[in-house]
């Protein structure tokens, strides 16, 4: 990964011009620098929405398309008009969690081209690492308390429309330890079924437990179960101390 600061309008912010994973490369086309930036706004708070009407409908080099309330008139306006960035929440309705993510993820697959920036009140290296798994191009995630200015916001508006990646400093630290420990973890080594199979064993439920809640057969989970411990655990250990330290190396990794 190479991280640069030297944006010129923008040094407190990071740009993220690489990264040492495999990623989606969109196509494109080079924007012209003549016209301004179309943006589409969403948050659902009205004084946060209202106040980045105001901000960005104040810069010559950008033209604010719409601010909405939540994701689905998000991706609405977004149909109706394709802007070139997209600015929201990374929690709105209708599902109040990760709608902002959920909205990235779709847009990388429907509209590759749009560049999307994340703004959250509490930033983390989970929600970071989850906007950058598929692809870093175009995408910026910034704590809504560090915008200082105009310009800050302009500079990331800017960089992630040109196909760059904007990450607040706070977060460039938490995110590379996170990626570094997830990429060491053990549990890379399960499949994503298997993940859950495990998260559901933390919970200390039974396989017939598990079964009633991923709505699998008790043979499905016993399969799951078996292929877990082989991954994660000694073969001489006894089945209940096999089945303690898959939970134990669960509990250390993701849990804690």
């Amino acid at each position: 990964m190479v991280l640069s600061t030297q944006h010129p309008a923008n040094r407190s912010l990071v740009a993220v011009v690489d990264r040492a994973r495999p990623r989606i490369e969109p196509a494109r086309p080079p924007r012209d620098p003549s016209r301004p930036v179309r943006v589409v706004v969403a948050d659902d708070s009205y004084l946060i929405r209202e106040g980045l009407r105001q901000v960005l409908s104040g810069i010559d080099a950008i033209h604010l398309q719409a601010a909405v309330a939540d994701g689905t008139a998000l991706l609405a306006a977004v149909e109706a008009d394709p802007p070139d960035v997209v600015i929201c929440d990374i929690r709105m309705p209708p599902s109040g969690r990760d709608e902002g993510l959920q909205v990235a993820r779709r847009l990388r697959a429907t509209h590759p081209g749009i560049g999307v920036i994340l703004l959250s009140h509490d930033a983390g290296a989970t929600d970071g690492l989850a906007l950058l798994d598929d692809g870093a191009e175009g995408r910026g995630y910034l704590h809504k308390e560090r915008v200082h200015d105009r310009h800050e916001l302009l500079a990331a508006i800017e960089m992630v429309a040109q196909g760059g990646t904007i990450m607040d400093p706070t977060l460039v630290q938490e995110i590379l330890t996170a990626d570094r420990r997830r990429r060491t973890s053990r549990l890379t080594q399960l499949t994503p079924r298997e993940l859950e199979v495990l998260g559901e064993m933390a919970q200390g439920r039974s396989n017939s437990a598990i079964a009633e809640s991923l709505t699998l057969t008790k043979r499905a989970v016993e399969k799951h179960v078996g292929s877990i411990l082989q991954k994660l655990c000694e073969e001489d250990e006894a089945l209940i101390s096999r089945r303690v330290s898959a939970v134990l190396v669960y509990l250390s990794e993701v849990a804690a």
